[in-house]
């Protein structure tokens, strides 16, 4: 194994790793064949994910995220996997990076313009409820207002306070969310992301080969990632 930038204890991380079940990839027939390179072995009918190649990537990653994060970068944390939302919500919020939870907005990147009226629109809305400025209205306006106000956090309160363009993404299923990784393709913004045995590798600048669906393997990378953006 080369010479790690990031990661202190491979042999630790290794022996956490196989505690979280970070190994376990999808079905063998739901393999996508480039994927090839990043797989150990098949166990009764899954495929097992070569750890040793996810410490590389991993420590890779996290190098490239703790970069970022000293320069004060953006990292837009992508996950509408309903299982996964609210630990990413959380490490977002302890790094205070913006995060899209719910669904993804198409052209949340490629038409950020639009999507920042959407939001003033949801800043203004909430400032008129919290000045008391509703009572203007008839009760069943403000009960619509109520309404919409709920609307757009579920669909933009994760990205509320992000006034510009993400410096880059975290994706944690590139397959699910592939709208986010195109948007950010399109326009340059490097993309790092966990690449279960069904996703395609060429779609990340920074693979992280991972089990993307159990609990204890998502709690293991997004700790990891939480300690890269928080370490200076």
């Amino acid at each position: 194994m080369s010479k790690l930038k990031f990661i202190q204890d491979p042999n630790k991380e290794l022996q956490e790793m196989l505690k979280a079940a970070v190994h376990f990839g999808h079905n063998k027939k739901k393999w996508n064949p480039k994927m090839r390179d990043f797989l150990f072995t098949t166990r009764r009918g899954v495929h097992i994910i070569d750890l040793h190649q996810t410490i590389t990537y991993l420590d890779e990653a996290l190098a490239y995220l703790n970069e970022l994060a000293k320069q004060g970068k953006t990292i837009l944390m992508v996950s509408t996997k309903q299982q996964a939302n609210p630990i990413v919500t959380k490490v977002a919020a302890e790094t205070k990076m913006p995060f899209v939870t719910f669904k993804w907005i198409p052209g949340l990147l490629t038409n950020f313009g639009t999507v920042s009226q959407r939001i003033a629109k949801l800043k203004k809305l909430k400032q008129e409820r919290d000045n008391g400025e509703f009572g203007k209205y008839t009760k069943k306006e403000a009960v619509k207002l109520h309404k919409l106000i709920l609307k757009l956090e579920e669909a933009l309160g994760g990205v509320e306070d992000m006034a510009k363009r993400p410096d880059a993404l975290f994706v944690v299923d590139v397959v699910r969310d592939a709208i986010a990784v195109k948007e950010a393709r399109v326009l340059g913004i490097p993309v790092i992301g966990i690449i279960d045995s069904n996703s395609d590798p060429d779609t990340v600048d920074y693979a992280i080969p991972a089990n993307d669906d159990a609990i204890k393997s998502l709690e293991y990378l997004m700790g990891k990632v939480q300690e890269a953006l928080t370490t200076k």
